[in-house]
């Protein structure tokens, strides 16, 4: 199993340390030499007031944070963590993903996802009651710019009469985030990756997406998407399924039960998950790489 933080820029308000290149570089090569195989940004270009007051989060744009990840370490995986895909033109998107795949010699996983902030939507001016057209219609547009010259397809919003991008990626993995049995149906028939989160039932309600709490939820999920697997002539094997290891508690404690967070690890494993999602506190830098080499040491050294 692989494992994967997402930048601890995850309060509001956000202790100014983190918007601090030189506090990314750090985290970011701390991250790498720690053992850890990815790092992700989250992506809210434009949330409203009330709900960073309510309890959302601040954040980089994750293109932009992932480029400059990219030019100070030499291993780790790109990964953002999600892009909601809808509030961008897919072109725009490739090129992006596609620039930043390049200049880290093949470094990018694409995870996406639809989001649920319809005001966030309405900011950007898209149009929240069709992102599922737009997110399907996003995916046949990546990978069919990313393979093809002049290539031809008619969009809600846009027409492409004959465009050729370069630069072309030899594969960007896309990872398919969200909990529901459409985002399943995604993954089998175009995804590379599955990235559901843990939504207890408050979260579920506010995010709209159906309820995993525990880890025989997360079976059942894994058993329809594997059958889905099964019906489209693909491989599990081949797909890569992320989640979080919760058990033994949290990394910003003095209580965290390392052989009850393995013990977790293995359980995980053995039902298809490839990569760990690791909570990292984001009350200061300091403690973020503390927790950091501390999974390292007592974790990742010994899975």
């Amino acid at each position: 199993m692989q494992h994967w933080i997402t930048y601890p820029l995850i309060q509001h308000p956000y202790d100014p340390a983190f918007v601090d290149g030189d506090s990314l570089r750090r985290i970011a090569q701390a991250t790498e030499t720690a053992g850890f195989a990815g790092i992700g940004f989250t992506d809210h270009p434009a949330p409203t007031h009330r709900w960073l007051e309510a309890g959302g989060h601040d954040a980089f744009d994750p293109f932009a944070a992932l480029a400059f990840v990219a030019a100070c370490t030499e291993r780790i995986r790109l990964i953002p963590n999600i892009v909601v895909l809808p509030y961008r033109n897919p072109f725009i998107v490739a090129k992006a993903v596609a620039t930043i795949d390049a200049l880290s010699r093949g470094r990018f996983t694409l995870s996406v996802a639809t989001g649920y902030l319809r005001a966030e939507y309405r900011a950007v001016g898209v149009d929240p009651d069709v992102r599922n057209e737009l997110f399907d219609e996003a995916l046949e547009v990546l990978r069919g710019v990313w393979s093809t010259d002049e290539f031809v397809y008619e969009g809600r919003t846009f027409t492409a009469v004959g465009q050729t991008v370069n630069p072309k990626p030899a594969h960007v993995p896309i990872w398919i985030g969200g909990n529901s049995a459409r985002a399943r149906q995604r993954v089998a028939d175009v995804g590379d990756g599955w990235n559901p989160f843990p939504a207890p039932a408050g979260v579920a309600r506010t995010t709209k997406t159906p309820a995993l709490e525990t880890l025989d939820d997360l079976a059942t999920m894994l058993d329809d998407l594997h059958r889905r697997l099964d019906v489209a002539s693909r491989d599990p094997s081949s797909i890569d399924v992320s989640f979080v290891a919760r058990a033994g508690g949290s990394l910003d404690g003095d209580r965290f039960d390392v052989d009850t967070h393995l013990a977790e690890l293995d359980r995980l494993a053995s039902m298809g998950v490839t990569w760990n999602g690791v909570g990292i506190p984001g009350d200061s830098v300091d403690h973020a790489i503390e927790a950091i080499e501390r999974y390292g040491e007592t974790v990742i050294r010994r899975h």
